[in-house]
């Protein structure tokens, strides 16, 4: 038997396909080569892409067993369901047992998807990497209290829940012990950490643990964080631990104040520059990314246009764009919609602004000497994530000092 992952979506389904693919492959339940699918629901585009590369699979693999996962199989389990091809539905809490992948299948449980609501406990991920990439992905955090208008996620994921804080101490001890240079703490509401757990430990005083008790860490990452969340520990991190990584992806999503106000989120418009504002000054040279939203029901123009200046006002770097799409019961599905070709426009123009402002990031990187953390490919990053292009036969996983010679607009080029 050959276990397969597919994965869609966000670093946490990443690090879910191979707990997976792991328990999957230590199963001998079956003979069959077995696929399994993890879906994102994110965008309806996501779903309709999930369930064109099923048929796919379906027609080139004929004999494997196919079982679909992930929150697309949570929050559209009939969609996936009609589908012939599929095999197995499995729910977002269900994936990560080892029961469930050493069960035989039976017809009766070809849909095991159980109501994500009723979960109060995340549990820690056992793995010390995922196969061809030189950072390792810690999920501390599932779930979200929140309710953004536009957003199916915590109808996926489930309510908040956090990792206990020396289960996480222990797995990046165990990473670094097998040679890992560098973990990404990853969540759905990365910012929410420890709200559920004894002694409420926040992001920032897991940060600092970590930090003090695997002192072998070279460097530590976050993924996206919601900056309105960030408390006064995660402040102290990012302006004195050198091994916190000088990069930011933030989860933004428009920059005007009635359209934050329309998506029910926490910030308002001057939040987010403040923040960004503010690590400037704690660490000179931090690089930020964004998650904005291209028309959002009820957007106009002045209103886009002010999420257009934001990639400027608040010296964004990497910008994640993506076109507003309706997604089923959520209450923004009801709000008078932006055209379809207005929507595409706008997601056009905020890329080609992220593109002009990487373009300016990367060139005033030329002439520095920097340090990499090299990767398969003949690829490395610095400490802000800035990608940079290395001779192809540079070894993964060292760290090298290299003087940036130029770039092509996408990355740094090293001499």
């Amino acid at each position: 038997m050959t276990v397969e992952t597919l994965t869609f979506g966000c670093r946490l389904n990443t690090v879910e396909s191979e707990v997976m693919r792991g328990h999957a492959a230590a199963a001998t339940t079956t003979s069959a080569d077995l696929v399994i699918v993890n879906t994102c629901a994110v965008t309806a585009e996501a779903g309709r892409q999930a369930r064109k590369a099923i048929r796919k699979l379906a027609r080139e693999r004929p004999g494997a067993e196919i079982v679909v996962t992930g929150c697309g199989a949570q929050v559209e389990t009939d969609a996936y369901a009609a589908m012939p091809e599929v095999a197995r539905l499995v729910g977002n809490d269900a994936k990560g047992r080892a029961e469930t992948w050493s069960a035989p299948s039976r017809p009766e449980a070809r849909t095991a998807v159980d109501d994500i609501m009723a979960v109060r406990r995340a549990t820690p991920t056992r793995i010390t990497g995922i196969a061809g990439q030189t950072r390792a992905f810690i999920p501390v955090q599932n779930g979200c209290d929140h309710r953004c208008t536009f957003c199916v996620i915590p109808f996926g994921r489930g309510n908040s829940r956090s990792v206990p804080l020396w289960d996480v101490v222990d797995q990046v001890a165990r990473i670094v012990e097998s040679g890992g240079h560098e973990v990404v703490l990853t969540g759905v509401d990365l910012t929410a950490y420890g709200r559920d757990l004894d002694a409420t430990p926040s992001l920032g005083y897991l940060i600092q643990t970590i930090l003090a008790q695997v002192p072998g860490l070279a460097r530590l990452r976050l993924s996206s964080i919601d900056s309105i969340e960030a408390d006064a520990a995660l402040m102290a991190a990012i302006a004195g631990e050198a091994r916190l990584m000088p990069h930011f992806h933030l989860s933004l999503q428009a920059g005007d104040d009635l359209i934050l106000k329309r998506m029910k989120r926490r910030h308002a418009r001057a939040d987010a520059i403040r923040f960004c504002n503010t690590v400037r000054a704690l660490r000179p040279g931090a690089v930020f990314g964004a998650d904005l939203i291209a028309g959002f029901p009820t957007e106009t123009d002045a209103q886009f246009a002010r999420s257009l200046d934001l990639v400027a006002e608040c010296g964004l770097t990497h910008l994640h764009v993506f076109p507003y799409s309706a997604r089923p019961g959520t209450p923004a599905a009801r709000m008078p919609p932006v055209p379809g070709d207005v929507i595409r426009d706008r997601a056009a123009r905020l890329r080609a602004a992220g593109d002009a402002a990487l373009a300016a990031h990367l060139a005033g990187e030329v002439g520095q000497t920097r340090r990499v953390l090299t990767e398969r490919g003949g690829l490395g990053r610095t400490d802000a994530f800035t990608p940079v292009r290395l001779p192809p036969e540079t070894p993964p996983g060292l760290f090298t000092d290299v003087t940036i010679v130029g770039h092509d607009g996408r990355a740094l080029i090293a001499a």
